[in-house]
């Protein structure tokens, strides 16, 4: 798109003679409001905290224009050029190989657009990103704001009183909750007290099954409250609403939105290797915000930042229900690879899954890759038909987990697509191949935590079989231990 300069104005322009490319324009003029001007409340709804593309807006660029021209919107780059250095100002991809050039039709030059966020919509060297400069929608806030009636324990207790404290007073900080303690219960009354001083805050996790799991917990938690979940071909897209749940690609659509947002299992893919998401979550907040991040696994430098002191954090080393984490035993089971390859499971692995069958126990088995996962499958149906195996690409994926929920499905064999996000009861689990890299701290403790979640059934069977411990196997066995030690010394455990 081009634009031409004028009386501190910059006004699209459909000819080459006196434009420029928006890239090009050094300063961008910001017209003062006009309170005079009567402005749509429909735009005002979609673009408020947000940075959108024309395409993104049903709305006729006169009316736009208008809107910027009496200071309601803003225009900024959608790719500023730092010298000979391209940056996405949407997702902060400065990689020139994340960069192409075509021949567009809107600057009639050869434009550069970015690669790295194509799916949110191309964005180029003449693209604007529009967003809001007025006031934002009034939304009335009713006098009860929260309908959940539950209890916390005494370690959600803690936690919950600190994020409402970092919320008040725009400050970080880590929530350090062990799988199954009840994470999101503890975010209830920062969200009520966020909403009662008309704060706009979000929910936002890396994967979409999380945003369509915590919807409708949210929505029954706080039913009088709008709320926005946000995921690939969600129908909220345009929803303004003072509570969002949006999965972190989602972000990228915010700008100096949010009074606070609080990250979920910030340790999980593609959040940790994806810079574009963590630019996204940073941008989404306002210059004053809090920022909430929730994990049962950490990351090596911030677990070394809580112990030094640097990074504010509180953790929950106990589940609701008062019982220990189920430590994981190691059972080396030799070269188990070679034996599958002759179609055999290793002896020690065969026993441990015939006493599982025979107890008819639940169980789900890890394995580090699909293909050696399958042929595992073909050898244990032969003992016994009601197994499964489940992974990333499987398109009965869904309803295989919904079946072993149902209790139709005795074993479910998995690979680490399993490995947070679901809950079943009463299970056992296994590791086959602990030893592989793909197996990092934060998947073992993570697989760890699926035994043992309900409080009818707070007990289960943890087992890594490998071909030689590695460090990661050592570390996340030693922090299941250290927060079992520590629940224990807070009396957050029954004896």
């Amino acid at each position: 798109m081009r634009f031409i300069e004028k009386d501190n104005l910059i006004i699209p322009s459909t000819t080459k003679e006196d434009s420029l490319p928006i890239s090009q324009i050094p300063t961008i003029p910001n017209p003062p409001i006009n309170p005079a001007f009567t402005y749509n409340p429909d735009l005002q709804q979609q673009l408020t905290g947000k940075q959108l593309l024309l395409e993104d807006l049903p709305f006729p660029l006169a009316d736009i224009q208008a809107h910027y021209q009496h200071g309601y919107l803003t225009y900024r780059k959608g790719i500023e050029n730092n010298g000979k250095h391209p940056l996405c100002a949407r997702c902060g991809n400065k990689d020139p190989q994340w960069f192409a050039a075509f021949p567009c039709a809107r600057c009639k030059e050869t434009c550069l657009y970015c690669r790295n966020c194509l799916m949110m919509g191309r964005i180029s060297e003449c693209t604007p990103l529009i967003g809001w400069n007025g006031q934002a929608p009034d939304i009335q806030i009713p006098a009860q704001i929260m309908a959940w009636q539950g209890t916390l324990s005494d370690g959600q207790k803690v936690a919950s009183q600190h994020v409402v404290e970092a919320i008040e007073q725009s400050q970080e900080h880590l929530i350090w909750a062990v799988c199954g303690a009840g994470k999101t219960e503890v975010l209830f009354a920062g969200i009520e007290s966020a909403l009662a001083a008309k704060k706009r805050i979000c929910i936002a996790t890396p994967r979409t099954d999380v945003v369509l799991e915590l919807t409708p917990r949210l929505k029954a938690a706080f039913p009088e409250i709008p709320i926005a979940s946000l995921y690939g071909g969600s129908e909220d897209r345009h929803l303004y609403a003072p509570l969002t749940i949006a999965t972190t690609h989602q972000l990228l659509r915010f700008f100096h939105a949010f009074d606070a947002i609080i990250l979920d299992e910030v340790d999980a893919f593609p959040y940790t290797v994806e810079e574009s998401l963590q630019y996204a979550a940073v941008q989404a907040r306002k210059p004053t915000s809090a920022m909430i991040y929730l994990t049962a696994t950490p990351n090596s430098k911030w677990q070394r930042e809580c112990r030094t002191g640097k990074r504010a954090y509180t953790t929950i080393p106990a589940r609701f229900h008062r019982k220990p984490l189920p430590v994981p035993e190691f059972i080396w089971c030799g070269n188990w690879q070679k034996q599958l390859e002759k179609g055999k499971l290793p002896p020690n692995v065969v026993k441990w899954i015939k006493t599982r069958i025979q107890a008819e126990k639940q169980t789900l088995v890890f394995f580090p890759h699909i293909p050696l996962m399958e042929k595992a499958l073909a050898i244990l149906r032969k003992i016994h038909p009601a197994i499964e195996a489940v992974h990333a690409e499987d398109p009965d994926r869904k309803s295989k987990v919904q079946k072993m929920r149902n209790k139709e499905v005795l074993m479910l064999l998995t690979t680490t697509i399993l490995e947070r996000g679901v809950t079943f009861p009463n299970i056992d689990v296994a590791v086959v191949g602990a030893e592989d890299s793909i197996f990092t701290e934060s998947a073992l403790v993570q697989i760890a935590g699926r035994a043992g979640r309900s409080k009818d059934h707070p007990t289960g069977v943890v087992t890594f079989f490998h071909y030689g411990k590695t460090e990661d196997m050592l570390k996340a066995k030693r922090q299941i231990v250290t927060m079992n030690r520590e629940g224990l010394n807070k009396g957050l455990l029954d004896q």
